[in-house]
């Protein structure tokens, strides 16, 4: 079971923020990170990247998933 943050309704740069805490403090696993705009989706996705996550997204209702593995 993935943990999960939710960061809708927040502008960057604080989604990405919030996701470099919980991806440091987990080292490893499965994280589930709820955004609003494509900004943040891009964001979160490239910093998850850039640190040996893998990202896979889904788009529902307008909101985005983005499901970090390592």
């Amino acid at each position: 079971m993935a943990d999960t943050l939710d960061m809708r309704g927040l502008s960057c740069p604080q989604p990405v923020f919030e996701t470099k805490k919980k991806i440091e403090a987990m080292g490893s696993g499965a994280l589930e990170v709820l955004v609003d705009s494509g900004t943040a989706r891009d964001n979160v996705t490239r910093l998850a990247e850039n640190r040996g996550w893998a990202v896979s997204l889904r788009e529902q209702d307008g909101e985005f998933v983005l499901r970090l593995s390592k």
